[in-house]
């Protein structure tokens, strides 16, 4: 049983242990060739990640952020160690943010995954992850649409991973000199999303809805979009956009 601090600070949490453990370890995913076990190893891997980074700070001794390699270890656990490595992961970063919060200014800017990011967003990119890949392994059921529809999951997407999510679809475009690539995420009543990307480099930022949009759907879907996954259902979103232009910024998004 998590603590009560654990509660609070990630409430994706019950509902996500509560998905993996409605599922077997090979069961696959709607995250491509991943089966449960795979997602679960990622999440232990985001979670000791994220505590380890933010606690370096608190030490004073910054550390840089590793890559994937960090979860070959807990590949190599049984599953029952598995699951007792997460949900002590969870409790550790859990506890990290608390001592951020207390001993940090949320203004304190720590290096992640080679840019900068603020304390609060420890918390909130493992919140994030928990979401999108509950979300993996149920599909469009109502508990996922209702947290990908939270406004605050649209602007962590956006503004704290939105970067390095373009960039390996836009490796993948292989624009040339000159070529260009741009598109409007439109959900009624919010800011567009709008994505660009040339021979050097993405941008993504939240605008005002002007012209036409290249994809139109609801919040929920629209974040799915953003990390490369599509709705089971195809009539959730829709597109006015010629199919060269929405093959683009699809593949930008790494839909295809």
């Amino acid at each position: 049983m998590m603590s009560s601090r654990v509660d609070e600070t990630l409430p994706e949490l019950a509902p996500f242990v509560h998905a993996v453990q409605a599922r077997r370890p090979d069961d696959g995913t709607w995250c491509e060739a991943w089966t449960v076990r795979d997602v679960l190893v990622h999440q232990t891997g985001n979670a000791e990640e994220l505590a380890r980074v933010l606690q370096a700070v608190l030490d004073g001794a910054p550390v840089e952020t590793r890559g994937f390699e960090r979860e070959q270890p807990y590949r190599r656990l049984s599953d029952s160690e598995l699951w007792a490595a997460f949900l002590d992961r969870c409790e550790r970063l859990t506890e990290v943010a608390a001592a951020a919060a207390q001993d940090l200014s949320p203004d304190t800017e720590v290096r992640w995954t080679g840019r900068t990011v603020k304390v609060p967003f420890f918390a909130e990119h493992m919140r994030e992850e928990l979401i999108l890949h509950r979300w993996d392994l149920t599909g469009d059921d109502r508990t996922a649409v209702q947290a990908l529809n939270e406004p605050w999951m649209t602007e962590h997407s956006v503004v704290s991973v939105g970067r390095p999510l373009l960039e390996r679809g836009r490796a993948g475009l292989g624009l040339g000199p000159g070529g260009r690539v741009e598109g409007r995420l439109r959900t009624p009543g919010m800011d567009d999303v709008v994505v660009t990307a040339d021979a050097d480099g993405g941008a993504i930022r939240l605008a005002a809805p002007e012209g036409p949009a290249t994809i139109e759907s609801d919040a929920a879907v629209r974040v799915l979009l953003l990390w490369g996954r599509r709705p089971a259902d195809p009539s959730r979103w829709h597109s006015a956009a010629g199919p060269d232009t929405l093959r683009q910024v699809r593949a930008l998004l790494g839909g295809y």
